[in-house]
């Protein structure tokens, strides 16, 4: 049974699932879509071309599919998908897509938080966490367990790999390879995300794999090239290596420097 309170606006087209709550002066447009037990709070705004999953919660002052804020957009008919359990906390905005890629995905188990920024064709798997004020461009691509932490702001078309840590109030305009920590001004890799990788469940030998791998893009003195073929060539096949070796060469914006430092 849904509790819709009678000073919420709810379009009689939008198709709203099982166990749904909406508060008092939530707005829902028409083709809209929500699914079951989710909970829309006060003042939540979901306009056309939401898909808003099951048990999602968004906060107040949260907006899910305004139009994009890009000077391309011709008014097409695209989408803004959530996806099951995923939290949009207050006035976080997620855009729906352009005729780029027709949508915006966040995916699910995501935290979305206070007044983030999801910008059209972006495409977040599952178990990312925005931190508070983070900014995304459009077309940014943000890998599993990813979290790009509070005021950070992310460059169009850039891509963040999976268990991804990424220092608050960072300037990300280089593709962020899977599995390590980056931060400092101008932005670099620090080193392996051994804490995240732990809580996930890596054994220790797969970490010093991964760190392995790192050793040859960032301390060896190689050049991405070299380093790339070496890897290949020197370590052993594994899913690991196979996936950092893909996204490092099919990198559009290179991948971010490393640090003297490190």
């Amino acid at each position: 049974m849904n509790a819709i309170s009678p000073l919420a606006f709810v379009h009689p087209e939008a198709i709203i699932g099982d166990n749904v709550t909406i508060e008092p002066f939530a707005y829902v447009d028409r083709n809209v879509e929500i699914g079951n037990g989710t909970h829309i709070m006060a003042h939540a705004t979901i306009l056309y071309g939401a898909r808003i999953g099951n048990n999602c919660t968004l906060f107040p002052q949260s907006t899910i599919a305004a139009i994009p804020q890009d000077l391309k957009f011709k008014g097409e008919d695209t989408v803004a998908v959530i996806g099951d359990r995923t939290v949009i906390r207050e006035c976080a905005t997620v855009n729906r897509g352009t005729a780029s890629k027709g949508f915006t995905i966040v995916g699910e188990d995501c935290l979305i938080m206070a007044y983030s920024h999801v910008a059209h064709d972006c495409v977040l798997k599952n178990h990312v966490i925005l931190g508070n004020a983070a900014q995304l461009a459009g077309e940014v691509e943000i890998d599993d367990y990813a979290i790009v932490s509070g005021g950070s702001l992310v460059h169009q078309f850039t891509r963040i790999g999976a268990h991804v840590m990424i220092q608050g109030g960072s300037k990300i305009s280089k593709d962020i390879p899977p599995y390590v920590m980056v931060g400092r001004e101008p932005i670099s890799y620090v080193g392996l995300n051994v804490v995240g990788l732990r809580r996930r469940g890596f054994t220790g030998e797969r970490i010093n794999s991964i760190q392995e791998i790192y050793r040859y893009l960032y301390q060896s003195g190689y050049n991405t090239t070299q380093a790339t073929e070496r890897i290949e060539n020197e370590l052993p096949d594994s899913e690991d290596r196979n996936y950092i070796l893909d996204f490092v060469r099919n990198s559009s914006r290179g991948i971010v420097r490393g640090n003297m430092d490190v």
